[in-house]
């Protein structure tokens, strides 16, 4: 590799997009904490008034929003990375697919401590994405709208259908293997468990993947147009947007639970708009953020948000692998004996901890580690690991 390969420096990162990832991590963080509870033999859980007050907020704000948005983000910076290989005269194809490549070696090994990893996911439809890179911004926004249109019938009609698997995460002999204390007993359950309740579910497998390359699509697209570094001129767009989308969310919650009010579900064998429903939140959110951003308010939570979307692929596997040490027999065993509200407020206790720690590494650091592991053996030089004298003093000057 020669040393027109560059990456893109830190100092020109969009910061919205840092700031969102920080927020998606933060989502992503409660919900694979509470899903903790769900590791373990089915047994009644009687909720507190704080329990389900926090199961409510973790429904309407960050279940399924958080992923979404963090898969938005993702198609997002494939389309800055290629563009950037691209321009230096590189085959962006086959760089894009060595790290790519990389990233399934990471899916791995966060699938070995958490089971209900997403990496491989992200790996695996960034070689799908290679298809659609040279894509206009017309035809990306055709393809992702038709997608996200017939989400609900492709979901009702995946829900149908049924493959016979072993119930990993409640299966008493399986969860031998999670409370053992062997290292190798517990990858072997998370890996089952991934398989099983993952990789072959016809939900999953079909249904969440469509949602998350429509996701990528409407990522790249709005890098082609240019979109987070025109939030100024158009924070118009973004009030409507935002209204537009609440006012969507509010219409599909409201007649999703109608229909299971009146008992009639049958329609969801042939529509199912639950999609629709968390990516239309997804965007109210988002778009929130924006504005909140783009009208200078929160300056300074916004700086740890963004340092810690900065490190998004540090903080997200050591969050796995802190969780692994929490809740299975190779750490506290914990698992699933705790009330909701304990899971769901030491993720944000994490979270927050990570967003401290992120904000110092990066005034020493160019990189968090897992960030600059990938990046180096992407480009498969050694980039600079430890901030000069001189990039601090930049730093300064520029913030």
């Amino acid at each position: 590799m020669t040393n027109s390969y560059h990456p893109i420096e830190q100092s020109k990162r969009t910061a919205i997009v840092d700031i969102l990832r920080g927020w998606a991590i933060l989502g992503v963080a409660i919900g694979n904490y509470s899903d903790f509870l769900y590791i373990g033999v089915p047994h009644k859980i009687n909720n507190s008034i704080l329990s389900e007050v926090l199961i409510y907020f973790n429904r309407y704000f960050f279940a399924a929003k958080s992923w979404t948005l963090l898969t938005l983000l993702f198609g997002y910076g494939f389309a800055i990375l290629i563009n950037n290989v691209a321009a230096k005269g590189k085959n962006p194809v086959t760089f894009f697919a060595w790290r790519m490549i990389l990233l399934f070696v990471l899916a791995f090994i966060n699938s070995a401590f958490w089971l209900g990893d997403i990496l491989k996911d992200y790996a695996f439809l960034g070689l799908v994405m290679l298809l659609f890179y040279k894509c206009s911004a017309k035809t990306l926004a055709i393809i992702s709208g038709v997608l996200v249109l017939t989400i609900p019938f492709v979901m009702a009609y995946v829900n149908g259908l049924k493959i016979e698997h072993p119930e990993i995460a409640t299966n008493p002999e399986y969860l031998k293997l999670y409370h053992s204390g062997n290292w190798i007993d517990f990858f072997r359950f998370n890996l089952l468990a991934s398989f099983y309740e993952q990789i072959i579910i016809p939900g999953y497998a079909i249904t969440a993947h469509i949602v998350m390359f429509a996701c990528m699509l409407f990522g790249f697209l709005l890098q082609k147009l240019d979109f987070f570094n025109r939030l100024n001129e158009l924070k118009k767009v973004l009030k409507r947007t935002l209204w537009i989308s609440l006012a969507i969310a509010l219409i599909i919650g409201v007649g999703f639970n109608l229909i299971i009010f009146y008992k009639q579900v049958a329609i969801f064998k042939i529509f199912h708009p639950i999609y629709w429903l968390f990516l239309s939140t997804m965007i109210f959110i988002a778009t929130g953020i924006s504005l909140l951003y783009t009208n200078g308010k929160l300056k300074t939570i916004f700086s740890y948000f963004s340092a810690g979307g900065k490190m998004t692929l540090t903080n997200y596997m050591t969050q796995n692998i802190l969780g692994a040490f929490i809740f299975s027999g190779i750490g506290f065993g914990i698992a699933d004996s705790m009330p909701y509200w304990f899971y769901f407020t030491l993720a944000v206790f994490v979270f927050i901890l990570q967003l401290f720690i992120s904000k110092w590494w990066l005034s020493k650091f160019n990189y968090g580690p897992i960030e600059w592991l990938w990046r180096s053996a992407s480009y498969r030089k050694l980039f600079p690991f430890k901030k000069t004298q001189t990039a601090v003093v930049t730093e300064i000057k520029t913030t």
